[in-house]
């Protein structure tokens, strides 16, 4: 089991679909690691990314405990849709198709509010415009699928990484280096820990007689 005792520390500007897929810690060990406990935790995560305001927050809070097992099936939608999302992006950072199963799931969380699309005129020409229930439990769900939606038919794709760690980190991120050679979620932790540990190995390798 990882090192529960280390906290990944990330400074990345990420699609909000790949920060949401990093909620779980460890999400690659035999071992991962849930940070969101509560549907609070999950309103508390969207405030923090800015997803929600703080008085989308507040209102969601209240909705919640007003509504405690709504609440409850709302996170787990969110948690069920996270790992889809998560598998879908794994497997794009490994050159493989995602499966099936993972794209039906977004695509369903996308069905929700695409029957209210519609287009926007806006200074600098169009844009997409859905039909999102700001007060409804599933808000943090629906932005979430549409950050996926959008990171999939654009181009960036091609640049989602997955931490290389050994122990399972998981982390998915954005490769935005110049040749793609990103491999770590951190250079100052998973990052440092391999560099460490090639230099142990390499100073204990046995010196061969002349």
């Amino acid at each position: 089991m990882p090192d529960t005792a280390t906290t990944h520390v990330h400074q990345d500007v990420s699609p909000v679909c790949l920060d949401f897929a990093n909620t779980m810690d460890w999400h690659a060990s035999e071992h991962p690691e849930e940070t969101l406990h509560s549907y609070v935790d999950l309103v508390s995560w969207a405030q923090r990314v800015q997803l929600v305001s703080a008085s989308a927050a507040r209102r969601l809070h209240q909705v919640a405990i007003e509504q405690p097992a709504e609440a409850r099936q709302a996170l787990v939608r969110a948690i069920v849709l996270r790992e889809a999302v998560y598998r879908i992006f794994v497997a794009l950072s490994h050159a493989t198709s995602p499966a099936e199963a993972d794209l039906a799931r977004l695509n369903s969380a996308l069905a929700n509010i695409s029957r209210g699309a519609r287009l926007r005129q806006t200074a600098a020409g169009f844009a997409w415009q859905w039909d999102i229930d700001e007060q409804g439990l599933d808000v943090v769900l629906q932005r979430v699928a549409l950050s996926a939606a959008e990171l999939l038919i654009s181009e960036q794709r091609e640049r989602v990484g997955q931490c290389a760690d050994d122990r399972g980190c998981g982390w998915l991120f954005l490769d935005l280096s110049k040749n793609r050679s990103r491999r770590w979620c951190d250079i100052r932790d998973c990052g440092n820990r391999a560099k460490q540990r090639r230099h142990y190995a390499k100073t204990r390798r046995p010196v061969r007689p002349a």
